[in-house]
């Protein structure tokens, strides 16, 4: 398998899908009684946090692309 470059912002939306899921197998078996409006404002500040990440890491990542030397990118090649 090749190598992948790291994407955080996926991986915060993972994290907050996760979460809720998991407070949701808790309510539904007993284990922790939570109230219904409590996992839709988790899931929508989670996946905007990932949103946000994941733009910061784009804006970034581009940025960095920008500023390599364009003569030396040429000789590469």
């Amino acid at each position: 398998m090749r190598r992948h470059e790291f994407q955080p912002g996926r991986l915060i939306a993972g994290l907050a899908l996760l979460v809720a899921g998991v407070l949701y197998l808790l309510d539904s078996t007993g284990e922790a009684d939570l109230p219904w409006f409590l996992v839709i404002p988790l899931t929508l500040g989670g996946l905007s946090l990932a949103a946000l990440t994941g733009m910061v890491t784009y804006a970034v990542r581009r940025d960095r692309r920008d500023q390599r030397d364009p003569i030396s990118e040429s000789r590469d090649q």
